[in-house]
């Protein structure tokens, strides 16, 4: 395990309960049965607060961290476009991740393959949430 993953996932500064929220949203892996809720707060089409709690692996606890850090003040249009990035970020391997999202080099690279449904979990979980 990388030391690195687990300093990513052990920053719990948006693992909480919103309990003025716009959005939200709950799913649950069909491969390893990891589960993460995604509640935000949007105004004017930009994530204003982003909260996430769930019964995940260190992966998909890392991913989340990392995605409320960078969702948070982030027009929706924006988000969108990260999480398609990612969404296919494993169909054609090496890709280049764009530096404003550096934090997920840790995470998004091709020895994590294996835990690919872990990692992209959250990113659904919030597409689910902003389009609820």
């Amino acid at each position: 395990m990388d030391i690195e993953i687990l300093k990513i996932a052990s920053d719990t500064a948006n693992h909480k309960i919103l309990k003025s929220f716009t959005h939200a949203a709950k799913l649950k892996s069909k491969f390893c049965g990891d589960e993460i809720k995604i509640s935000l707060q949007v105004k004017k089409n930009k994530i204003c607060d982003f909260a996430y709690e769930g019964k995940c692996c260190v992966f998909c606890q890392a991913s989340a961290s990392a995605l409320s850090k960078v969702s948070i003040n982030k027009n929706i249009d924006v988000i969108e476009k990260l999480t398609k990035f990612f969404n296919t970020f494993f169909d054609v391997l090496p890709k280049k991740i764009p530096k404003e999202y550096k934090v997920f080099e840790k995470l998004f690279k091709e020895q994590n393959l294996p835990r690919k449904d872990c990692l992209l979990l959250p990113f659904k979980t919030l597409i689910k949430a902003i389009r609820s």
